[in-house]
């Protein structure tokens, strides 16, 4: 499940697929050219003259042609890496809330714009409960679908009733929507005018923000108006501006009205368990004939799954001595000496605070048991 090595071997092939394509004259030339000399070869050699040998020595040309050799070579290492049989590293003890689990997938399929598959999906489940988010995600990807045909309307009015929200998480989503506005009512209008008046009344007061330097290139750009396209500011036209302003209202309406990620939670469970599966398969075959490991009643993971800085929602503390996870009844605890461990390694190296102090494992440093102090995450 090494996806990206899987991607790796995919590029070869495709990069030896172009490669013969455009070396293909000169390919079918060398194979003529063969040919031509094993039959040369075969009519003039004696009726007795074993003619295995040449025509193994014209198969071997055509095997050695690169990309059979990656074609035949794909199959294979598809079959090495995606082992078809995960069940030996699931949790059979784990039970399931069936409701919540229907709601998560509906949640999905309803923040992607699939409406229908989600109705279809909970009616096909029986859970006659709608998803709670439906009718958001309904107004959200009206407001998305509106801004691909290039009207602000709607964006725009749901920033300015959100505005206040907006400033708290430091969003520019307005300003991204005012700036897209401005530089379309400047390409319609045939004076620069209309565009300076709509910029006085919604943009202006970004001015002494992080914006200024955004702002002096959209009326800088009101010089090149009628040809903005073949001017030193013709990025403002690009497409990606768009994009970027329409994710960014996706993250921001998910986070303000729904207090979601604007990952759905069933994609990030997903793709951070494609990162940690191959870990867990090859734990589970190393450790197949071993009888005294038990994976169904482990309380945690058996070996150190290193997971992508997205994923990384919470900070998580593991004592560097005992090699264990901070926890509710084992916090990190802070030593006068600035080092932490937690709090039963500290207990043990005290004696259960038998002695007053004990040396650092990690410095010459006489800890104090009574000023450790307990960390916050």
């Amino acid at each position: 499940m090494e996806l990206k090595s899987i991607k790796d071997a995919f590029d070869r092939v495709a990069n030896k697929q172009k490669l013969s394509y455009t070396k293909t004259h000169e390919i079918i030339q060398l194979l003529s050219q063969e040919l031509d000399k094993a039959l040369s070869i075969l009519q003039e050699a004696p009726p007795q003259f074993d003619h295995r040998s040449i025509l193994a020595d014209v198969k071997k040309t055509f095997m050695e042609n690169q990309l059979d050799v990656a074609l035949t070579k794909y199959p294979k290492f598809l079959e090495k890496q995606l082992n078809s049989d995960i069940s030996k590293a699931y949790r059979h003890n784990i039970e399931f809330d069936t409701h919540v689990v229907n709601q998560i997938i509906a949640n999905f399929l309803y923040r992607q714009g699939m409406f229908d598959i989600g109705d279809c999906f909970l009616a096909e489940t029986g859970d006659e409960s709608e998803c709670s988010t439906r009718q958001a995600f309904v107004e959200m990807h009206q407001i998305v679908d509106a801004m691909e045909k290039r009207e602000l309307g709607p964006a725009l009015n749901w920033a300015a009733s959100n505005s206040e929200k907006l400033k708290q998480t430091r969003s520019d989503l307005e300003m991204k929507l005012h700036s897209l506005r401005f530089l379309e009512i400047a390409k319609e209008s045939q004076n620069s005018q209309e565009a300076i008046n709509y910029a006085r009344k919604h943009i202006a007061g970004y001015a002494d923000s992080s914006s200024l330097y955004e702002i002096q290139k959209l009326f800088c750009s009101l010089l090149w108006s009628k040809n903005l396209g073949h001017s030193p500011y013709s990025k403002l036209l690009s497409p990606s501006r768009w994009d970027k302003a329409a994710r960014e209202l996706t993250r921001q309406y998910c986070n303000i009205l729904l207090g979601e990620p604007s990952e759905s939670a069933l994609s990030t469970t997903l793709t951070a368990g494609t990162q940690a599966l191959p870990v867990l398969l090859k734990y589970m075959n190393v450790t197949a004939s071993s009888k005294k490991v038990d994976w169904q009643s482990m309380e945690q993971l058996p070996v150190a799954v290193e997971l992508s800085e997205e994923f990384q929602f919470h900070s998580v503390f593991v004592c560097p001595v005992s090699k264990e996870q901070a926890s509710d009844e084992n916090p990190p605890m802070m030593m006068s000496c600035g080092h932490v461990l937690c709090k039963q390694t500290i207990n043990k190296m005290s004696k259960n605070g038998a002695k007053s102090s004990f040396k650092c494992p990690y410095c010459p440093t006489d800890v104090d048991i009574l000023r450790c102090r307990q960390l916050h995450f």
